[in-house]
């Protein structure tokens, strides 16, 4: 009998060092929270950003920005957007361009209707280190940036993350992203299930690749086939770019900045072609010109006759 007053203050003092960790939880996301953005207009939704340390040794530390869901966020999905690049920010790309809940007009933000946090609880994380507001101190972790590094970052960042918003941990989860992200999503999501083979943190229902890179010589060169398939480019200039300079070899040439003289001339067709005017990710986009001969005069068909032996 003697015993149970002390298993009474033990199990009290559980109870109280588990309200203390909620409560100290509770109060990290608080510090993160975001009372208005500069030029919003008001919302009924709660808004947060801030850094995770993803490694104390080298004080590595990533951005994200979250936008709870318009309405009833408990009862909604949690989806992380990944932007691509490598180099492109999930904060000013994604947030602020695409799919968040504002678009810079002039000196203000207005509503975006189309904002995926009207069905999802939005996470939107800039990754991997050096992009956008996501740093380290120690100046060799620029150096050695891989794919395998961003997924073990982000796989931290997750884990963190779940320690700042405990309410999201049995959430739903989906991973979503563009472009590279056709690299970081797979992998993130291999070493999720992983990590849920030892311990089952991570609810995750499913990953949505937008425009992925998922091997380069394959989706570049498909890139003479939408544009001649959706008459873009003519006959001539498609037999061009895939027999003579492919959008592959371009790509490589122009990153070691080298670009042979028949890529260059190809590429410079294509473009004139196409005309800066087409957007080359929704082709059927109107093409809004103010003038309707200026129109006329930048997508009138130009016939050029290129000799092969010239190239």
């Amino acid at each position: 009998m003697a015993s149970l007053p002390l298993k009474l203050v033990a199990f009290a003092g559980i109870l109280i060092h588990i309200c203390l960790r909620i409560q100290v939880e509770a109060y990290a996301s608080l510090l993160d929270r975001i009372t208005a953005l500069p030029g919003q207009p008001q919302v009924g939704f709660q808004q947060y950003s801030g850094y995770v340390t993803v490694d104390e040794k080298k004080q590595r530390a990533l951005f994200y920005y979250f936008a709870e869901a318009e309405t009833d966020p408990a009862s909604k999905p949690l989806v992380l957007w990944l932007n691509g690049g490598p180099g492109c920010s999930s904060l000013g790309v994604g947030a602020f361009s695409e799919n968040g809940p504002f678009r810079p007009n002039g000196q203000v933000l207005v509503r975006n209707e189309y904002s995926w946090n009207r069905e999802a609880n939005m996470l939107f994380l800039e990754t991997p280190i050096g992009v956008g507001f996501s740093y380290s101190k120690d100046a060799s972790s620029y150096q050695g940036v891989g794919d395998k590094i961003t997924a073990r970052d982000n796989l931290v960042f997750l884990k963190n993350w779940f320690l700042k918003f405990p309410q999201y941990r049995n959430r739903s989860l989906f991973i979503t992203g563009e472009s590279y992200a056709g690299h970081y999503i797979p992998q993130l999501a291999d070493l999720m299930l992983e990590f849920n083979k030892k311990e089952e943190l991570f609810n995750l229902k499913g990953i949505a690749l937008g425009n992925p890179v998922l091997e380069f010589a394959t989706d570049f060169n498909s890139r003479a086939e939408f544009f001649w398939s959706h008459g873009l480019i003519s006959d001539a200039t498609y037999t061009m770019f895939t027999s003579f300079c492919n959008y592959s070899r371009y790509v490589s040439e122009y990153y070691r900045g080298s670009v042979s003289p028949i890529c260059s001339r190809v590429m410079s067709l294509v473009s004139r072609e196409t005309s800066r005017f087409v957007d080359k990710y929704d082709v059927t986009l109107d093409v809004c010109i103010s003038s309707v001969l200026s129109q006329s005069k930048v997508l009138t068909p130009k016939v050029t006759t290129l000799l092969i032996n010239r190239l």
